[in-house]
Formats: structure tokens, sequence, C-alpha cells
């Protein structure tokens, strides 16, 4: 079956099934289709075997458009991590003896081609985590394309670790925030997809209690800010003693729409 052309891979978590009908029908139609990696070889080929035992070969060389050495070929642990992953592909080739050769490399050129031409910056799209360090996280919106999003993007809320907002496999909606044309790098926003500042204060009443976690330890002239969710930070006075991450309750004092503040205390 053909999948949304450009999805993450993984996103439906579906096998194609592929029988001696449908395999030259896609072939002819250049449709991006899925599947399970199962076993790669000692020369780094990958074999993708579907539900119905028919087995497409995929050469290390249309394994990656994008993470190549100067030889041309993706480095051999690129390989071997796509064993018990789902990747893309488009059908290269069927040859005589009916051996179906899979490039993923394809979908991936034509993913680039899509990102450099017609992809727009503020658009949002839907992405899987494929990795967290410090400073961010990075997200495959389609076609094996990864993009950055920097902590400082992941919401209002500062937070310490992106592991505060995000896990390795969640499936996200995110927003474009740049794109280099010339190289295809993307840098994405997670916060805007977390609603507005209106949208969230919403959610809370002035003169009720709920749920916070403190956001800063030391102590400024300001106050401390909680955050009662991602795009909504409140602030409080100082008080000793609590911790960056504790859950606490607080008394909504005031929700000022004008200025967009909203003034706690903590209970």
């Amino acid at each position: 079956m053909s999948i949304p052309k450009f999805m993450p891979e993984g996103w439906e978590n579906e096998v194609t099934e592929l029988n001696g009908e449908n395999v030259n029908k896609y072939f002819k139609e250049g449709n991006i289709l899925q599947g399970l990696v199962k076993e790669c070889d000692e020369q780094y080929n990958l074999y993708v075997k579907f539900e119905n035992g028919l087995t497409g070969i995929m050469p290390r060389t249309e394994v990656e458009a994008i993470n190549i050495e100067g030889t041309g070929l993706p480095k051999e642990n690129l390989c071997t991590g796509k064993v018990h992953k789902f990747v893309q592909f488009k059908i290269k080739e069927v040859t005589e003896d009916n051996k179906v050769i899979l490039s993923r490399k394809k979908v991936q050129e034509e993913a680039l081609n899509w990102i450099k031409n017609d992809l727009k910056e503020g658009q949002t799209v839907t992405g899987i985590v494929k990795n967290i360090k410090p400073y961010g996280a990075f997200v495959e919106i389609g076609g094996g394309i990864v993009g950055l999003v920097h902590i400082e993007d992941l919401s209002v809320a500062r937070i310490k670790t992106p592991y505060e907002r995000l896990k390795i496999g969640q499936k996200v909606n995110i927003m474009v925030k740049s794109i280099n044309r010339e190289t295809g790098k993307v840098i994405l926003s997670y916060k805007e997809t977390l609603g507005s500042w209106e949208e969230n204060a919403e959610k809370f009443t002035q003169g009720t209690t709920t749920k916070g976690i403190v956001r800063e330890t030391e102590k400024n002239k300001n106050g401390i800010f909680i955050e009662l969710t991602p795009n909504l930070v409140g602030m409080a006075e100082y008080q000793e003693g609590l911790e960056y991450g504790q859950d606490i309750n607080v008394l909504i004092k005031r929700i000022d729409k004008d200025k967009k503040k909203v003034k706690l205390i903590i209970v």
C-alpha cells in the first residue's frame, strides 16, 4: 500500500504487502512504500520481507542520499541501524529472476527536493523524534529528512533538558521555523503547536487553585516562575527550599490578559 508522501518513516507502522501483480504497478507509478527491515548482510545490504513472503533487497548504495562518505556509500552503522525499523522506499527495479530492488535513496532525494522547493516556513508538519541532545531534539519530518528543534523552541517555559518535553519515538506536530534552501537544513519549533498564551490562559480561572511546576530556584527581584502549562508561565513571590521541577499547588491570584501575565500565590 502507498503511504502519504513524505510522512516520517514508521508513522503508520504498516508493512507493505507486495505480490507479483502490484510490484510492477508500484514500480511503474513510482509509489513511495514502506516496510520493515528484517536483515542486514555482510555487505550492508538490507532486506525488507513482506507479509506474503516476498523479499525486497536494498543495496547499500540505495540506503542513503544524505549521510554518505567520500566513497558515496553510507556508513556501516547507518545500515545496521535500520534493522527492525520501518523504512520508506521506491521500487527501483524488478530483475528478470524476479528480485525486487528497493531504493530509500530515491525517496530521500525527492524529500530534499520537497524541502528546497515546496516546504514553507511557518508550515506545520508531522514528525517523529529520532534523537535527543542537551541542546535540542532531532525530528524526522518525512522521507528520512531530520530537522533540529533547539531547546528554547520546545516551550515558553524554560527547561533544562529536552526530555522534559519529548521522548524518542514520540509522534508530534511541529512547525517549520527556517529552511536553508541550498542545503536542505531545517530548523523546527515545537512551542508554536502548544497553543498561544490566550488559548492556554483560557484553561484557568482567577481565584482557583491548580498545580504548577517550579522553573526557577534562584531568588530574583520579580519572584519565581511557575509553569502552569508548557506555554503558560506565572510568577509567585520567592520562597526558600523550592527545587527545580518540583510540583506545587498555586492559587491563581490574577490573570492580566492585556499584559499577558499571571500572578500566583504558592499554597
